[in-house]
C-alpha cells in the first residue's frame, strides 16, 4: 500500500488525471447516449473513453428503444384481445 501511495504522491500529473477520469465519468453518467454515426457520437466515444466506460461499462444506446418497442408491443397484444 506504501508503494502505491509514494507512486501516486510522487507524479504530480496523476491529479490531473484522475480528475479528468472523474469529470468525464460525470458527464456520460449525466447525458444520453447520442445516436450512432452522428457527430455528437464520435465526441462523445472519446468523453466515454477518458471516463474509463468500456466493455460492460458503457451504456447501450438502443436499450431504451428496446424497452419502449417493448411495451408498445406488448400493449398492441392486449387491444388485439379485447
Amino acid at each position: 500500500m506504501d508503494m502505491i501511495l509514494n507512486f501516486i504522491s510522487d507524479k504530480p500529473w496523476f491529479g490531473l488525471v484522475a480528475a479528468v477520469i472523474a469529470a468525464a465519468a460525470a458527464f456520460c453518467a449525466a447525458t444520453k447516449t447520442p445516436e450512432s454515426g452522428t457527430w455528437k457520437a464520435k465526441i462523445y466515444g472519446v468523453v466515454e473513453f477518458l471516463a474509463l466506460n468500456i466493455g460492460k461499462a458503457k451504456d447501450k444506446a438502443d436499450f431504451d428503444k428496446a424497452v419502449e418497442a417493448a411495451a408498445d408491443k406488448a400493449k398492441d397484444k392486449t387491444k388485439d384481445k379485447k
